[in-house]
């Protein structure tokens, strides 16, 4: 009897170890994703942006499916379950939600882009453009550093959580020493050939100049008395 339940265990174990290593493998890096979605026939490609994301560039053949649109579930059901979906948003949490709920649904093949749109410009790989904005230029970039105060260059994006976490404060912030520092907000969707140029490939990101030199560079959430210690440094 012990025996019997040791295996029973370990076949639960195999499998779930198997499931996750399925998982795992169908979560590609941006030159891997465009390689399998050109192999792969009867491809299924969804975008989970919201529309005006889109807009700004998306894969060619890519249908929009906005993931916190609230009607996801709705407008999936119009995918083959049959046939392997590629699903990507701008940098991977909201394609991995959606590839978990297409799953759960009982969608047999799901691949994900690893870091989204933004490793896909990163990678220098096409993209389809409807939008005609541009954003502002590297040159006009540099010029926003030239400064005699410090520069503090946030890197946001209206979908990103600890983007909005950061919000607050950076603005109180701006308000608070205009003469101590000049907070400069870059939206990451509105110019995405500088956050190529700049290689950046993943929210949020701050960057702290000083005479022109960058003295900080920071990936992901981070706290206020951690900005504020860096500026004063």
């Amino acid at each position: 009897m012990y025996r019997n339940i040791i295996i029973a265990l370990f076949l639960v174990v195999i499998t779930g170890c198997g499931k996750a290593q399925s998982i795992t493998d169908n979560v590609l890096p941006a030159t891997e994703f465009s390689q399998k979605l050109d192999k792969t026939k009867d491809a299924q490609l969804v975008d989970v942006r919201t529309s005006g994301e889109f807009k700004n560039g998306h894969l060619k053949n890519a249908m929009n499916i906005d993931w916190n649109g609230g009607d996801f579930i709705e407008k999936a059901a119009a995918l083959d379950k049959n046939k392997p979906v590629f699903v990507y948003c701008m940098s991977g949490p909201r394609s991995t939600a959606a590839a978990a709920k297409l799953r759960e649904l009982g969608y047999k093949n799901v691949y994900e882009m690893q870091g989204g749109m933004m490793k896909w410009r990163n990678a220098d790989l096409p993209e389809i453009k409807t939008s005609t904005a541009k954003g502002i230029t590297l040159a006009q970039y540099n010029d926003l550093l030239k400064s005699k105060t410090p520069v503090l260059v946030d890197f946001y994006a209206e979908w990103c959580a600890p983007c909005k976490k950061m919000e607050p404060f950076l603005k109180k912030m701006a308000a608070e020493m205009p003469d101590k520092v000049k907070i400069v907000r870059i939206n990451v969707d509105e110019n995405t050939e500088l956050c190529k140029q700049l290689n950046v490939s993943a929210l949020p990101v701050l960057k702290l100049y000083k005479n022109d030199k960058i003295v900080w560079d920071n990936l992901g959430l981070v706290t206020e008395d951690e900005v504020r210690k860096q500026i004063a440094q």
